[in-house]
């Protein structure tokens, strides 16, 4: 059985990644750039990346497409722009430039350490409605919070 991290290194063969000084320089450099998001809306509403356009993992394949209740046009017509895929970490956006390859998207990177490695950079997040996010604000939303359920049990 494959786990988790073990998926996400593979897809790393065919992935690159790219860190959060990386995409600030290719912000500069390229206005066209577009940042994909892949974390659910209200992880999004939270605080995301200005300019960023939120697509959930979970419908990412059909927004890429037209005649799909998901269609997201600038997606659809993103195929030969500069894209970069970003979530909470850089786990998620790995396996979402992976798909974005296979269904012909030509400029595709992953942001490694995701927005958390952003934030760590201390580059701006904004909220819903467009309003910065306070960094200390942003350091608490980002630690991980595992419940004791969640964590592997002892070997015994």
């Amino acid at each position: 059985m494959m786990r988790f991290i073990e998926l996400i290194r593979s897809c790393l063969t065919d992935v690159k990644e790219i860190m959060p000084w990386d995409l600030e320089e290719r912000l500069e450099a390229n206005p066209d750039l577009l940042i994909v998001d892949v974390r659910e809306p209200y992880e999004f509403d939270a605080m995301h990346i200005p300019g960023s356009l939120n697509v959930p993992r979970g419908i990412l394949e059909s927004a890429c497409e037209w005649d799909f209740e998901e269609t997201e046009p600038e997606l659809v017509q993103a195929r030969d722009r500069e894209v970069v895929v970003v979530c909470r970490s850089g786990h998620r956006s790995v396996l979402a430039a992976n798909s974005l390859q296979v269904l012909g998207f030509n400029n595709v990177v992953s942001l490694q350490t995701g927005l958390r490695g952003w934030n760590d950079y201390e580059q701006p997040l904004v909220d819903a409605q467009e309003q910065p996010v306070d960094m200390d604000d942003a350091d608490d939303y980002f630690t991980t919070k595992l419940r004791p359920e969640q964590r592997r049990p002892a070997s015994t």
